[in-house]
Parts: C-alpha cells; sequence; structure tokens
C-alpha cells in the first residue's frame, strides 16, 4: 500500500461460522467470502462478545465488553459521549460512508458525528413485515419464497448504493461501512437464490443434549413456541432458505468486491468479513437467537480480513471480535483515543501461527430487577418477549469463557456448565460438578472472575480539575474568600 488503506466493513446479520465453505461447510456456495479468505486470513476461533445485534456491535465498535458501559440492550446504544471505531476514523480524516439505513447501533446525533453519509442513493421497494404461511411456520420465522419484478429489500439497496457511491469514491482515505440484514431471519428469499438447494439433501440439526445438563430456556423455547410439533421437512426448508439468503450475500459481496476494482482502489483497500452473532437454525430443537445462549453456532464467528494485505492462511488463536477495533486503527495508524480491551490482529495477519489470547469471552442476558427494561415485541417475537418477563431467571446474566478446548459457561441463576469441545463439538453433556473435572471448572472460574474485574469500566483519559470554580451564589448571599492550599491530590 502507498497510503492508509481503505476499509471495506461487510457485515452479515445472524450469520453462523459454518455455514460458510471457507469454514468448513461442503454443500453451500460461497465463492467471494472463500476467495477472500483464500487470499487474506479467516480466523477459526473468533467468537463474539454478546449473542444479540446491538449489545454485539456496540462492543465491536467500542472494544469495550458490554458489561463495561452497559450495553447489554436493544436500546441502550451507542452515546456522543462514547468512542467508536466509525467516529475515531473519521476524526483521523476518514471518508466515512454508511449506505442503507440501522436503527440497532448508534443513540440519536451519533450517525452525524461518526459517518460523512448515510441512507440510501437506491431505495427498497419491499420492507421484511408481512404474512407468513399457515401452521407453524410463524413461529419459525420462515415466510419463504419472495416474488414480484424486481424485489429490492434493505440489503440489495444497500448494495446499489455502495456500487453507485464506488463510482466516484472520494480522494482521501474512505470507510464504507455494510451491515446487511441478511440471514437474520424472517427466512426468505427470491428466486434464483430460494431453489438453489435441494430441501431433501439438507443435514439434520443437532439434536438436543441431556435436559438436565442444559439452560432452562432451552426447553421453555421450544414448549412456547410448539416446536415439538416441528418435523425434519420444516428444518430442511428452513436450512435450505438461509442458505440460500447467504449465497445472496455472498454474491453482493463479489459485487462490492468488483466495485472495488472498478474504482481502482482494490491494492489499498482491506475488506473486513464478519457477523455479529450466528443461528440456532434447527439445532438443539431451536430457532433464531437468544440473550443468553452461548452455543459454538449462535458465538463462533466467520471473521476474514483480506484484500490489500500478504496472505496470511487460517489463524487458530483464540480472537473476539473487539479485536477489530485495534486491528483497524493499527493499519489506519490511528491510536485509539480511548482504554479499549481488543487486541490487534496485524501480527496474526502476517504470521497466523502467532498467538492471541488464552480465552474468548461471551455475555449476555439480565437480572430479575432489570425485567422491565427488557423488549416487548410484536408478533412473531411476542411469545420470545413474554417469556422473558414471565420469567426474567430465562434471561439471567451469563458468562461463557472458551480457551482452544473448554467451554465454561456460569449462570447467575442456574446450574453451570462445563464442556470438552475436543470430544463433545456440539456442547452436549455438560460436565460442570463432576470430581475429575473439577481443576478445569476452577481455572476457567478463576479465568472469567478475574476478566470481570478487570474489565468492570474504564477510566477515561480526559481529567477533571479537582476543586472547579463554582458560579453559584454564596449561602445566604454574602461573598466569602478562601487561602491556603486546595486539597491534596492524593486524598
Amino acid at each position: 500500500m502507498t497510503r492508509r488503506p481503505n476499509f471495506v466493513f461487510f457485515i452479515p446479520d445472524q450469520l453462523r461460522a459454518d455455514a460458510v465453505g471457507a469454514f468448513g461447510n461442503t454443500v453451500i456456495d460461497t465463492p467471494h467470502i472463500d476467495a477472500l479468505a483464500a487470499t487474506g486470513t479467516r480466523f477459526t476461533n473468533a467468537f463474539v462478545q454478546h449473542p444479540v445485534c446491538s449489545p454485539s456491535r456496540a462492543s465491536l465498535l467500542t472494544g469495550w465488553y458490554p458489561h463495561t458501559a452497559g450495553h447489554r440492550t436493544l436500546t441502550h446504544l451507542l452515546r456522543s459521549d462514547e468512542p467508536n471505531l466509525l467516529r475515531i476514523l473519521k476524526d483521523s480524516g476518514y471518508h466515512v460512508t454508511w449506505p442503507g439505513r440501522r436503527g440497532d447501533t448508534f443513540a440519536p446525533g451519533m450517525t452525524e458525528l461518526s459517518v460523512h453519509e448515510y441512507g440510501f442513493s437506491v431505495p427498497p421497494n419491499m420492507g421484511y413485515d408481512g404474512d407468513y404461511p399457515e401452521g407453524m411456520w410463524s413461529r419459525l420465522f420462515y415466510r419463504g419464497r419472495i416474488t414480484g419484478d424486481d424485489p429490492v429489500d434493505a440489503d440489495e439497496a444497500l448494495i446499489r448504493t455502495a456500487e453507485q457511491w464506488l463510482q466516484n469514491p472520494p480522494d482521501q482515505p474512505w470507510v464504507l461501512f455494510l451491515p446487511l440484514v441478511a440471514p437474520h431471519c424472517p427466512f426468505q428469499a427470491q428466486e434464483p437464490w430460494f431453489s438453489r438447494h435441494d430441501r431433501a439433501a439438507m443435514a439434520d440439526p443437532v439434536p438436543a443434549g441431556d435436559p438436565a445438563g442444559e439452560p432452562r430456556f432451552m426447553r421453555a423455547i421450544r414448549e412456547t413456541y410448539e416446536i415439538g410439533e416441528v418435523t425434519a421437512a420444516h428444518w430442511r426448508e428452513i436450512k435450505a432458505t438461509y442458505y440460500g439468503m447467504i449465497e445472496r450475500l455472498d454474491d453482493q459481496l463479489g459485487r462490492i468486491t468488483a466495485a472495488v476494482e472498478r474504482a481502482g482502489a482494490a491494492e489499498d483497500t482491506v475488506t473486513l468479513f464478519f457477523a455479529d452473532h450466528g443461528e440456532y437454525l434447527g439445532d438443539y430443537g431451536l430457532i433464531e437467537k437468544w440473550p443468553t445462549a452461548m452455543h459454538e453456532c449462535i458465538t463462533r464467528d466467520p471473521l476474514v480480513i483480506g484484500g490489500g494485505l500478504p496472505g496470511g492462511g487460517t489463524c487458530s488463536a483464540m480472537v473476539e471480535l473487539i479485536d477489530v477495533l485495534p486491528t483497524v486503527l493499527e493499519l489506519a495508524g490511528v491510536p485509539a483515543p480511548h482504554r479499549h480491551f481488543g487486541r490487534s490482529l496485524l501480527p496474526q495477519l502476517h504470521d497466523p501461527a502467532l498467538p492471541n489470547r488464552e480465552f474468548a469471552f461471551t455475555e449476555g442476558g439480565f437480572t430479575i430487577e432489570e425485567e422491565p427494561q427488557l423488549e416487548t415485541p410484536p408478533f412473531p417475537y411476542d411469545r420470545k418477549g413474554e417469556l422473558q418477563h414471565t420469567d426474567p431467571t430465562l434471561v439471567g446474566r451469563t458468562v461463557a469463557v472458551r480457551d482452544r478446548d473448554w467451554t465454561y459457561v456460569w449462570r447467575l441463576y442456574e446450574q453451570p456448565e462445563l464442556y470438552d469441545r475436543r470430544t463433545d463439538p456440539h456442547e452436549l453433556i455438560n460436565l460442570a460438578g463432576q470430581p475429575e473435572y473439577a481443576d478445569v471448572q476452577e481455572r476457567m472460574h478463576e479465568a472469567m472472575v478475574r476478566w470481570m474485574v478487570e474489565t468492570s469500566d474504564v477510566i477515561p483519559f480526559d481529567r477533571d480539575p479537582r476543586s472547579p470554580e463554582v458560579q453559584l451564589p454564596h449561602p445566604g448571599g454574602v461573598p466569602t474568600s478562601y487561602s491556603g492550599d486546595r486539597c491534596s491530590s492524593t486524598m
């Protein structure tokens, strides 16, 4: 590169890592993601810091864990007094463009401070509402085939807007931030994507494990959503549609890559591909996500960094999504103006064999006292909201700790979980409490406590003056003068 790199952030929503060819899926066709991974670096042990959209996005943009500043809900978004990666890049001289509209990241006024351009130059002509097929489909968030002439949803409008913008990008280094909706439910796709996969060829979901060892929300979802009535054909239909949605977003990534090449910016542009969280897709008899879901299908991320960088290959080091912030800032030559908890992955981009972290942490959930602050969503998410309000212990605060071999899950109102991923990759057999694994459980629990203490808050770099002048009348209105030393700064 001859100058500070441009950045393309291509961010699908609710994409499982194992639903991408570069991450081991042999059924799906994702040539453009795979090509980015082949020429860049894919991170096979990258994990999100929260299993739900808004808190995960707040975390990756700040380099903070969700608990650090209370970004644990869908309605506590990034504010103007908080740092975020886009604003840091903008303030350092980058031209930052956000095609499309997503209201789940920035509080009022923050978008204006963080980006130069926002919205659609090519507007969508369809939304994500509409009717569901009869029967179980609405509880599975499935809508099916999209019909009509040239249906343009928010993602297609975003891509067309970005393609137009790339016809004449600015001369200064730029950022193109592309947060998609797909493959987030409702599960729906237009042709040719809808019919790309033979339903009969879809693999069955991961079955549920021992009910005695699993968290209670899993059974509650199955019963409340009436998932016991779901057949294998239902799951195959949903998976085939989900795969079609992924293949469409892969095609859209290819269009953005081609537009960058046409702009003559390929050698100077770094592309980051990752999701905010995953999707159950029928595994364990569950669908969608949950605020305290810690399974790998929800928390493992398909992080790929490539374009304009040396081809690093495959990195199996433990990585957290908050590592994106310092990685981008180091590539841009911009110091972080705040304390954060990410670790730059630039060393791994040059040598994927290097270690990064011993542990990756994911958290979610609430206390019982926070129940009034939980969402009350409309249909078809209504039963999900009712479950949480009726029994908030089902979404009690939860922390998952992972190293290369083990997963430990601590839950505020339930029993802990311990899984040996070497022999139990789907985390079905809860080993917590068994004497022969006591040392592993203690080690993971101690790591969680230390992490929580070390990251519980941050001290801002800006200092407030002690004993500031106060512009108020004295009590009684009688002026008083003071002399002598002020309080010691060590008190």
